[in-house]
């Protein structure tokens, strides 16, 4: 072994890690505001199916350049586990959230959205796995956290109670896809698994889109600049830019730290709602935040050990280390990414 192979990959400086940190607080924090500009006037279904078709084109493209075709080549088996996954992660979570956003503002979708380590945690015990008690008391506020955020203006009209159904629905989706893809096969090669998840995801989408008539009510001319403008935005920033820094910092930092986008990004994207779009911050919309942002951020700091101090066995503290993986592996660009070399 030579003295280069032998030598360890020094580790980033800090300011790196928290440079890419950055990025995606803001820019995943911004795509829940890049969503409700764009279905201003572009077909919500389509439109998410566009921007992800672009990105896992240009990704798939860009693997073929530095690697050859066979890169993305995959068996049966991975082939179907990425387009289940790309269809909870894209169609379930995105188009939802997508069709969603045409009638509930950015900040209040963010809040619900930030409710998906409650599923996870959910889903995993109704998989029969131990969770601790301090685990499911943060399910339970997060919850009530929800219920704040949705009773209020569902039963006094101001929000669409459909909107936010589909809402709580996309939440359950993403974390639905989170957790199988650590138990779907998928390509070895993470950069072409989050590839074909998007271009499966991208078919899907399209395929529900003119499923339920978008096609037939496409006009290029009713289309705003802005709206264009953002579906850009989201494909470029949110599901590339973004994307990259978020995959280098699943390689280089705890998942623990990657994790905390989960509940930043909920408050960058409140406070842009509130700049940008003027959308109203109320004291119940601060409290249910309050509720479902702590919720995430003791069950994520559950899961905070190191990996070679991480629990091997059935127990509850193992599912909580595995919660707080998934949190970090499932973001607004949809895709999960395994740490595992899978």
């Amino acid at each position: 072994m030579s003295d280069r192979q032998a030598r360890p990959e020094p580790s980033p400086p800090a300011w790196l890690i928290w440079a890419a940190l950055a990025v995606i607080y803001l820019v995943w924090g911004s795509t829940y505001l890049g969503i409700r500009v764009m279905v201003e006037t572009l077909p919500p279904l389509l439109g998410a199916g566009v921007r992800f078709l672009v990105a896992g084109s240009v990704l798939a493209g860009w693997l073929i350049l530095r690697r050859g075709p066979s890169v993305l080549r995959a068996s049966r088996g991975e082939l179907a586990g990425a387009a289940m996954i790309g269809a909870a992660l894209l169609l379930g979570g995105n188009g939802l959230v997508s069709l969603a956003e045409r009638t509930v503002p950015s900040a209040l979708t963010a809040l619900i959205i930030a409710s998906t380590p409650l599923w996870i945690v959910v889903l995993h015990w109704l998989t029969r796995e131990r969770v601790t008690r301090t685990t499911l008391i943060g399910v339970v506020v997060g919850f009530a956290g929800v219920a704040v955020l949705i009773l209020p203006r569902g039963l006094a009209g101001e929000v669409d109670p459909i909107g936010m159904a589909m809402l709580v629905s996309a939440a359950a989706a993403w974390a639905t896809g989170s957790l199988y893809s650590k138990r779907l096969a998928l390509p070895a090669d993470p950069f072409a698994s989050a590839a074909l998840q998007q271009l499966a995801g991208a078919v899907l989408l399209v395929a529900a889109g003119l499923a339920l008539g978008e096609g037939n009510r496409l006009d290029r001319a009713t289309f705003s600049a802005r709206s264009v403008v953002a579906l850009g935005y989201l494909t470029v920033f949110g599901s590339l830019l973004a994307f990259t820094a978020y995959t280098w910092l699943l390689q280089h930092a705890p998942i623990s730290k990657v994790a905390t986008y989960a509940y930043v990004n909920p408050i960058v994207a409140v406070i842009l709602g509130w700049l940008i779009l003027s959308e109203e911050i109320t004291v119940t919309m601060l409290a249910g935040a309050g509720l479902v942002i702590g919720a995430v951020v003791l069950i994520v700091s559950r899961g905070r050990a190191p990996a070679a101090e991480r629990p091997s066995g059935p127990g509850p503290e193992r599912v909580e280390a595995e919660v707080a993986e998934e949190v970090a592996e499932t973001g607004p660009v949809a895709t999960a990414m395994p740490t595992d070399g899978r």
